[in-house]
């Protein structure tokens, strides 16, 4: 999960770089296509490139389509005008929504600090993409136009990856990771093509391909396995504390690479994002679940 977050903390600034110079739909076809090509191979070696049944393939159809289609989709579009240290702020409010999903599906109460930590958290959310001035959201709009897009992928996210822990008891962790990301980039690719997005790719520079791979190899390939991984070995609550360190990340890569400054407000919104979201997920124990527990599950290797 550390190595996870650490990807994905630059992900935000590759994406950046990356949708300057290609479309949105292109940048996402692009490096899932990369991740697909590096999880073909393993996936053929371990002889897991069968599908039961289509329940199966419905299953991965919608994880594709969450996962991959549009949360990517959603983020893409919201960094064309979107903030980079901004934008992994309010996707660290991705696990207030995973507690507020698993509560509403699994009927766990919240409790009174776990309210507490939502207001607080929302806040901060707030704070961020005001940059300060919460009264400005109701008389301007909220913030940069792509933060709406941003925000929408948060809870988009939550529900991705409650609906991937369940299928992730009874499926591998490569299994899943390779026909989910299969699906969604197929269903991308209908976007792509209909887009023209590959026209986008003569005019691209050394800088754009470059953030390209890093996106493939690192934030879909490896990022992915590992964070299928944790969530097949841990609790949605464990593996969203996690996501607290992404930000942080993002933060200073942006501020060394992007130039973007680090302001007051963005550190006073996402120490209250974090803090809130501490007192969220105070209400239930981490739990973990091994393969002895569950014998249909198979650990990555």
């Amino acid at each position: 999960m550390v190595l996870s977050v650490m990807f994905w903390g630059g992900s935000f600034i590759a994406t950046k770089i990356a949708v300057q110079q290609f479309s949105p739909v292109a940048v996402v076809w692009l490096r899932f296509l990369i991740g697909i090509l590096c999880l073909f191979p393993i996936n053929l070696h371990k002889g897991m490139l069968r599908i039961s049944d289509w329940k199966e393939l419905a299953e991965y159809f919608l994880l594709g389509f969450l996962g991959i289609t549009l949360h990517q989709w959603l983020q893409s579009n919201g960094l064309v005008t979107s903030q980079a240290s901004t934008t992994a702020w309010i996707v660290a409010s991705t696990p207030l929504f995973m507690v507020i999903f698993s509560g509403l599906l699994l009927k766990e109460k919240l409790g009174n600090w776990g309210v507490f930590g939502i207001a607080l958290a929302t806040l901060g959310v707030l704070l961020v993409v005001s940059n300060g001035d919460i009264g400005g959201i109701f008389r301007n709009g909220f913030g940069a136009p792509g933060d709406l897009y941003v925000l929408l992928s948060a809870p988009n996210w939550a529900i991705y990856s409650i609906l991937l822990s369940h299928t992730l008891k009874h499926h591998s962790v490569w299994k899943t990771t390779f026909f989910s990301m299969l699906t969604g980039w197929l269903l991308t690719s209908v976007q792509f093509l209909a887009g023209r997005g590959w026209q986008s790719f003569n005019a691209s520079a050394l800088s754009g391909w470059v953030s390209i791979l890093y996106l493939g190899i690192f934030c879909t390939f490896l990022a992915y396995v590992f964070y299928y991984d944790a969530l097949q070995n841990l609790s949605s609550a464990s593996v969203g504390a996690y996501l607290y360190i992404e930000p942080i990340a993002t933060m200073v890569i942006a501020f060394l690479v992007l130039a973007e400054p680090i302001t007051l407000p963005s550190l006073m919104g996402g120490g209250l994002i974090i803090i809130g979201i501490s007192l969220v997920n105070k209400r239930s124990p981490a739990g973990k679940t091994t393969v002895e527990e569950n014998p249909d599950i198979i650990p990555m290797e």
